[in-house]
Formats: structure tokens, sequence, C-alpha cells
């Protein structure tokens, strides 16, 4: 019944922008706020769906797990997604160890009609060569996306793309779409698909034609961000960004209109590692992220 709720919640949210959920991620923008709080700000602020506290959810019993959801249907807002807690980027005995409670988190999921958990790949090691890498966390992320899609949970992956990062390592390691596509390949499983971030989009120096090669429920989850003027593809900072739309470096009316075009229906959010947005007040920072959410998403 759980599921169900929520699945016809997110129904009736679906279409407000494109067809696509915009999502409040506190984190993000450097707001801190527990599931209730988040709830009324996106309430307040317009927003579709707030991030999902795994570890919160896994605490609740089925009857505060239904009182929750009852409650985020009643304000229109529903789940983005959970983020992965397993190590998986360390050694077998530390992934072991993190999997023994994975279960249990992944059940807190499916009781609260969550259904989609995201992580993010460093594009680099120091010890290991990009095959070993590729097999390691193959072997890791399968044994995880198995125990989600037991509980009917999909696993996003997200690449991370500067020049910056991947160079500084010994064995660069997955940073573009299509590397991204071998390692979702190499997975093998049928709820693991990608993470899209418009910053690592440009970074990579990819294309609306790379986008297009996508079909929409490959994606689980979208991060819409733009990068600072004046500054090269190769010299760009990770933890340095701008809100959308903010310089118009990174071009989002074509990454927003291949989303579009490719059927993409989840969530939307800013992640703009933003030093003059953390400084704002929590309403503040929230109401700049929707205005700029909202122009980018007025390019199309």
């Amino acid at each position: 019944m759980i599921l169900a709720g929520m699945a016809g919640l997110a129904s009736r949210a679906f279409g407000r922008t494109q067809g696509m959920l915009i999502h409040l991620s506190c984190g993000a923008i450097g707001v801190k706020a527990n599931t209730d709080e988040a709830i009324a700000y996106a309430a307040k602020y317009g927003f579709d769906a707030i991030d999902a506290d795994g570890k919160y959810l896994a605490g609740l019993s089925q009857s505060d797990a239904t009182r929750l959801v009852d409650t985020m249907a009643a304000k229109k807002v529903t789940w983005a997604m959970a983020g992965l807690p397993v190590d998986f980027r360390k050694d077998d005995a530390a992934f072991a160890e993190s999997m023994k409670s994975f279960p249990d988190f992944a059940a807190g999921l499916k009781r609260a009609g969550v259904t989609r958990c995201t992580t993010w790949i460093s594009p680099g090691s120091k010890e290991l060569t990009y095959l070993e890498n590729l097999h390691a966390h193959a072997r890791r992320l399968r044994d995880a996306a198995g125990v989600l899609q037991d509980n009917g949970v999909k696993l996003g992956l997200e690449y991370v793309a500067p020049k910056t990062l991947w160079s500084a390592q010994r064995y660069p390691f997955v940073h573009t779409m299509a590397e991204m596509k071998e390692l979702i390949a190499e997975i093998g499983k049928p709820n693991v698909g990608f993470v899209l971030d418009s910053w690592h989009w440009y970074t990579s120096g990819e294309a609306k034609k790379d986008l297009l090669t996508l079909r929409g429920n490959q994606v689980i989850s979208v991060d819409l961000n733009d990068a600072p003027a004046g500054i090269p593809i190769d010299q760009q900072i990770d933890s340095k960004r701008e809100l959308p739309a903010a310089t118009g470096v990174i071009d989002a009316r074509s990454f927003l209109s291949a989303l579009k075009e490719i059927g993409f229906d989840g969530p939307v959010r800013a992640e703009p590692f933003n030093e003059a947005v953390r400084k704002m007040t929590p309403d503040q920072a929230i109401a700049a992220t929707k205005s700029a959410i909202d122009k980018a998403f007025a390019t199309l």
C-alpha cells in the first residue's frame, strides 16, 4: 500500500516541470535539515521531492513509515533518492563489513517507498589499474545492487569528470559517460543506471548527442549546475561550481532538452558546491536554488 501510495504521489507531481521532479537536496546547498524540516521547506518553496535519509528510515517501524508517507502526500512532496552507504571504494574487508547492515537499510527504503539510491565513482586510484578497478567496482556494486533490487530500489552511478581530479591519480578510472556504460555493463544488473550531472557532462567534453544515446529509464537522477566563467574546461575545479543557469557556461537548454527527449521523469537537483550559497540563510539558499532551477528550465 505504501509503495502504491508513493507511486501515485509521484505521478501527480510529474508534469510540473517538463515531466521531471524538482528535487530539494538541503545538504547539497549547505542547509542543515532533518526529514520533517526538509518536507516543510520543499512544500514552502515548491519543490517536488527531497532526499531520503536511509539510516533514519531504517529505524522506522512500518506504522511510523506509513505516517511519514501520509504527511508527505498531504504536502505533495515525494522522495528523490537515498545515498548509498556501502563502503565499496576501499578493500574487500571494508566492503564486507559495510554490507552487514545494508539489507536493513534497503528494507527501510522499501518500507518508506524510496525507489532510488545513488552514489559517485572516484575517477582514479593510486594503486589499482583501470581494469583492476573496473573488476573490483563491478563485483562489489553488483552485490549491493542485488540487495537493492530485492527491495525494489534502483542504483544510480555518477561519473566524475574534471581533469583536475582524474589526472591527479596514478591510474585514471571511469570519468566519462562511455566509460560508465562499460562499468554498468560489467555490473550486469537491470536496476543499475546513471546519475547525470550537467557539470560532469560539461567537463568531460560531452554534448547533447551523447545524452541522446540513453533511454529515460537508464537515468536514475540528475544534478543541474553551472560553471564559473573565464576558466578553461580542463582547469575547472569540482568544488567550485555555480547554481544552474548562473553564468551560461554550461548549456542548460541542450542538457535539459535531451533529458526531456529521452523521457526522463525522475528527480533534478542543484549541487553547486558554492561558498556564496552556503553563506546564505536556509530560506535564502533554498529560494535562490529554486529560482536558479526554474531559470534553467525556462530555457526550454
